[in-house]
């Protein structure tokens, strides 16, 4: 046989101390978290200038990253 139960509220989900408490504080740290992130600002995007034309057409030029490339392809 089951017990009577003493107080109605018993058995019923609430609101207790320890969730107000947890709750306050998640709510204070999310808060806190909040004002420490730097907001995001849109910055103006200047367009590279583009390089002249070659003199002598193409658009190849030896660069130092291509004159690396080179080197680690000898034998």
């Amino acid at each position: 046989m089951s017990k009577p139960l003493s107080d109605p509220r018993e058995g019923r989900p609430g609101l207790n101390r320890r969730t107000l408490f947890a709750g306050a504080s998640t709510v204070g740290a999310l808060a806190a978290a909040a004002t420490l992130i730097p907001r995001a600002q849109p910055t103006a995007v200047t367009p590279a200038e583009p390089l002249p034309a070659p003199e002598r057409g193409g658009g190849y030029s030896l660069s130092d990253h291509v004159k690396q490339y080179y080197k680690t392809t000898q034998i």
